[in-house]
């Protein structure tokens, strides 16, 4: 793996480990986004229109790149997203991924779309574990997931609020995406939501072809859903909830108002709606409606080390990488995971010496000029 100089270049490997004679399918699933997929494209360009200011003549033989989130102190600033289906980059899935994490010192989130059962993973994991949580039609289900991911010790709620439906992902469209039959949606077995069918599940549309994944969304996933959810989850958990797929400041103060401790600003990676913001863009405005009151982190586009600077400097506690870890995962399962996250830690840590930053609280607003 040490070959691999770059996130790019472990994209490059993961594409050709992923694809091959049976097909592109967990290639197009893991990379695609909606559409025309220029909001992909939009989240990682986007960084580039951000300079960094850099200081001189400033002491940074030492450097520290810790830093607390929620109270987690954390080796980086640096999380892991949560992104479903891992069992199909690798054999070991989640476990692979939570163990590459923990060999970075990263937190995990994991999806409610995972391979693997909470409980495994957590077990498995050397550092905190938050859990990422769609809200189901099924209260009920939903209701016992949340106490059973609180019960495995994951550490907070991640609540997703950007996918009422599944955006439009024309490769999976074409693909007719579904899980292989060796794979399920481990932690819904109880409610007896466990399959991805590229048939689609009981009441959902079949008139056309489509992708399982947006069949399922669209029979069992909640639609409805208000900020009472929010109130709903903390009546049932003591976890804090985040508030996940945040790109306007007043939806941010509205999150905040009912009780989240944290936002992630983020458009699900542009795989929801094309025309979204990139969200290194919005973020700062998100951080002046917060105004302190809960923590926000990014989610989207980062691929460099000065990406997580700019992204600090902009008012983020920290960020979340989703892509780069299945890429890891793909290319290398644990090792391939924890070298993803070890090459933004080598970048952050030699962007924040050039930039005279010799710790953390160090990157500030005066940095970044757009």
């Amino acid at each position: 793996m040490n070959h691999l100089l770059s996130l790019r270049e472990l994209e490059t490997a993961a594409e050709e480990c992923l694809s091959g004679p049976q097909g592109t399918m967990a290639w197009d699933y893991y990379s695609s986004g909606a559409d025309d997929e220029r909001c992909v494209k939009r989240n990682i360009e986007a960084f580039s229109e951000y300079e960094l200011h850099y200081r001189v003549l400033v002491d940074v033989a030492k450097r520290d790149l810790s830093t607390t989130v929620l109270g987690h102190t954390l080796a980086m600033p640096i999380l892991v997203a949560p992104t479903a289906f891992h069992g199909l980059a690798h054999p070991e899935g989640e476990l692979a991924s939570v163990r590459g994490a923990g060999d970075a010192g990263a937190l995990f989130v994991l999806s409610t779309l995972s391979n693997t059962a909470v409980e495994d993973v957590v077990e498995a994991a050397t550092g905190p574990v938050w859990f990422q949580l769609y809200v189901y039609r099924d209260r009920a289900a939903t209701e016992a997931l949340v106490r059973r991911v609180e019960q495995a010790g994951c550490q907070a709620l991640v609540l997703t609020v950007d996918a009422p439906l599944l955006g439009r992902r024309e490769r999976d469209v074409r693909n007719r995406f579904a899980l292989p039959e060796h794979l399920f949606v481990q932690n819904m077995f109880a409610a007896g939501y466990e399959t991805v069918s590229a048939r689609g599940h009981q009441g959902s549309p079949r008139l056309r072809p489509e992708s399982g994944l947006a069949a399922y969304f669209a029979a069992l996933l909640d639609p409805s859903l208000t900020w009472e959810v929010i109130s709903w989850l903390r009546s049932i958990t003591t976890l804090p909830v985040i508030v996940k797929g945040i790109v306007r400041a007043d939806d941010a103060a509205r999150a905040v108002q009912a009780g989240a401790a944290g936002v992630i600003v983020s458009n699900h990676g542009g795989r929801q709606l094309d025309a979204a913001p990139a969200t290194i863009d919005v973020l700062e405005r998100v951080v002046e409606a917060v105004a302190g009151r809960a923590e926000v982190l990014l989610d989207g586009g980062v691929r460099r080390g000065s990406d997580v600077i700019k992204a600090i400097a902009l008012g983020a506690k920290a960020v979340l990488v989703g892509r780069p870890v299945l890429w890891g995962l793909a290319a290398g399962g644990r090792d391939g995971v924890a070298h993803a996250l070890g090459l933004l830690r080598g970048e952050l840590d030699l962007a924040m010496a050039l930039c005279g930053c010799a710790n953390v609280a160090a990157i500030t607003r005066d940095l970044v000029q757009a």
